[in-house]
């Protein structure tokens, strides 16, 4: 059957200094191999892009192994099994799995997750059900735990995880939740569409003093996807005991130097404050109490979601740019059509 298959896959051309560009990517056309023993073939349906795959596109150190000039990349997909040599995970099934950026994925049956569509539309799986979901809930009750009557602040709120965490931290007993976004389409959907009680515009003046008129009493927990001033901001906010998680550094990621730390650093002693880093990868253990609530919370409403969607392999590239340029609102998405 796959040995009729071609597939359309986006790789790594070359590696960019600063901020990239569509010179580093290529389309590339290849034959889909026959599944071994053990295998599946997905036709990819959906994919995902994510900030951090910036860092994937640079060869240095880090907790992922970096994309491999001339290979095709790689990130969160989902689709439907088209054949299969492995008895547990049957054609027609719907599985998410790691092997994204290509219309057809050939992959060991252990390495994909079936999951039931009825629950959710299926894209539902690579954003609030999926790890970007688990990233806020992981971040607001493991790395930075949300308590009774905190005020909460979320960095990037209007983004794929920010804009799960604003909702959650209210069901975790938030009193108050502050959202940061850039422009005024994407504040006032914090406030209309996301739950959240202040919408703080980074692009309007100072943060700090942003934060500061918001919550005049200081925060208790902020999640961080941002780094940057946002960091400094939240850091002179903490009252005793606050609580960061730090989740990601956007604003640094297409630096060509080292980019300084917080200078108000220090602060964070006094205060007697935790910064506390983390990756989804170390709380995969969370995916079943996580999908089990948040399914339920998007059946009956009471979690909003969305997404921006692009249409084609091709256009994946381009979408993800646009991630790191702030163009979604809510999960980017890349929907494909893989010829049949």
């Amino acid at each position: 059957m796959s040995s009729l298959l071609r597939s359309r896959e986006i790789r790594l051309a070359t590696r960019p200094s600063g901020q990239p560009g569509a010179e580093n990517f290529e389309l590339a056309t290849v034959d889909v191999p026959e599944p071994g023993a053990g295998q599946i073939v997905v036709r990819n349906s959906w994919m995902s892009v994510d900030p951090y795959m910036r860092g994937r596109m640079d060869d240095v150190p880090s907790y992922i192994p970096p994309f491999a000039l001339g290979a095709a990349l790689e990130g969160s997909a989902l689709g439907e099994v088209v054949a299969s040599r492995a008895e547990s995970v049957p054609v027609g099934a719907t599985v998410s799995h790691f092997l994204g950026w290509r219309e057809y994925a050939v992959l060991d049956a252990a390495a994909a997750t079936v999951v039931d569509p009825a629950l959710a539309p299926p894209e539902a799986w690579l954003g609030p059900l999926g790890t970007t979901g688990l990233t806020a809930y992981a971040a607001l009750t493991r790395t930075a735990p949300v308590q009774e009557g905190d005020v909460v602040f979320v960095s990037a709120a209007a983004g794929a995880v920010g804009s799960v965490a604003g909702q959650l931290a209210r069901k975790l007993g938030a009193s108050q939740v502050i959202g940061s976004a850039g422009g005024p389409a994407k504040t006032k959907k914090l406030l209309d569409t996301f739950g959240y009680d202040a919408a703080l515009d980074y692009r309007q003046g100072a943060l700090d003093e942003q934060l500061a008129q918001a919550a005049p009493d200081g925060i208790d927990v902020y999640l961080d996807a941002v780094g940057g001033d946002h960091l400094r901001a939240a850091i002179g906010a903490l009252r005793t005991g606050g609580r960061i998680a730090l989740v990601g550094a956007i604003s640094g990621y297409n630096a060509t130097a080292p980019t300084p730390g917080p200078d108000n650093l220090f602060r964070a002693a006094a205060k007697e404050a935790t910064l506390r880093g983390m990756l989804v990868s170390s709380h995969f253990d969370l995916f079943p109490e996580w999908t089990g609530k948040a399914a339920g919370w998007i059946a009956d409403g009471s979690l909003r979601t969305e997404q921006t969607v692009v249409d084609g392999i091709e256009q994946a590239p381009g979408a993800f740019l646009g991630v790191l340029s702030g163009a979604n609102t809510g999960k980017m998405l890349v929907r494909l059509e893989a010829a049949r």
